[in-house]
Order: structure tokens, then C-alpha cells, then sequence
């Protein structure tokens, strides 16, 4: 198992980096946050998981162990393999999958292109004993109707489902339930 590698970045493809080691590149799948923050001929070190099929050998490489960890664990629920536990991961950071399984918020999992409404429930049924509860996560009250309109809302605009939920969070408890005013206050979130 090849558990790690550092190499100087040869390429950057869409979904992989071309890591050159030795005179060798080898190709790794790697989130999208991570190759939009890789410049050619950088160097780089990654923390990698091998995936092993009868025709080929993958490799997908994170920035982080948790990232790793969390990449395991989603291609151990049941119909997820590793393209659709990589585009999770490029989706959400560890932090949002944690929260969502924590506050059993299979839409936010569901945000993710490729996870249906019946995958995010079975995510969150699957990981909820492997995902511990850590210091300073709170549960969240579950996600109402105007709000889901919200994260909808702001994610057709381009914000990461993380900065979404923050603005969320943002918005005063008082706050009238008009969907289009709930919105523009999560919009003066990010002007903050």
C-alpha cells in the first residue's frame, strides 16, 4: 500500500496532478480544493490511498490524514466508490461531513453532485458510530424549509456549502421565514 508520497508536481490536470518522483510521474486523483491550490513544478507531499481493480491501479491523494480518513470512510458505505468519495470531499471539508452526520443533515450530503436524497440518508446512517463527536460541535436544529431554500440559493451562486451553512448560521433566530429576505441577510455575511 503506498500510504504517502512527496514529488515535485510535473502537471495539473483536471481531476489529477502528475506528482514526479524519481523520473517517474505518477498520476493522482486528488480533491479540487487541493489541485486549485497546486502550481506546477511545486513541490508536494500527500497522503495517499491506493485503490486496487482487476484493469488498473488508482491512486488518490490528499493534503491532510483526516482528509484520508475521511475518504475511507466514504467509500466504505455501500454504492460509494472512490470518484464519488473524492467529489464529497471536494465538495465538503471533513468538518461539514462531520456536522452533517452529527446533525443527521442528509440534505447538505445530498448537495453534493452524484449523492441522491436515498445515498445522503444511507451516508449518514453509515458513518454516524465512525464519526465522534468532537469539542465545540454543537447540534444544529435541523435545516427548516426557507433555510434549505437558502443553502439552495447560495450555492447556485457559487458559495461552498460550507460558507452556505455559515451564512445560515448567521441569520438572527428572529429573522421573518420570508425566503427572499432570509437571503439577503446570508448575503450580508459575506460582505462582513
Amino acid at each position: 500500500m503506498i500510504s504517502s508520497l512527496t514529488g515535485r508536481i510535473a502537471d495539473i490536470e483536471e481531476d489529477n496532478l502528475i506528482v514526479e518522483i524519481g523520473g517517474i510521474g505518477i498520476q493522482v486523483f486528488a480533491p479540487v480544493t487541493l489541485i486549485g491550490e497546486s502550481v506546477a513544478g511545486d513541490m508536494v507531499s500527500l497522503f495517499t490511498h491506493l485503490v486496487v481493480r482487476e484493469t488498473e491501479l488508482s491512486l488518490y491523494g490528499f493534503a491532510t490524514k483526516e482528509d484520508r480518513e475521511y475518504f475511507n470512510m466514504m467509500i466504505g458505505v455501500s454504492g460509494i466508490g472512490p470518484r464519488l468519495g473524492l467529489a464529497t470531499l471536494s465538495t465538503l471539508n471533513p468538518n461539514a461531513i462531520r456536522r452533517a452526520v452529527f446533525n443527521e443533515q442528509a440534505d447538505v450530503l445530498s448537495q453534493v453532485p452524484g449523492i441522491g436524497k436515498k445515498m445522503a440518508q444511507r451516508i449518514v446512517l453509515h458513518l454516524h458510530d465512525k464519526i465522534k463527536n468532537v469539542d465545540g460541535l454543537e447540534p444544529m436544529g435541523g435545516m427548516d424549509d426557507a433555510d434549505t431554500e437558502v443553502l439552495a440559493a447560495l450555492t447556485s451562486l457559487g458559495y461552498s456549502i460550507v460558507e452556505s451553512q455559515a451564512a445560515i448560521q448567521f441569520i438572527p433566530k428572529d429573522s421573518p421565514e420570508i425566503v427572499e429576505e432570509r437571503i439577503r441577510i446570508a448575503l450580508s455575511y459575506f460582505s462582513n
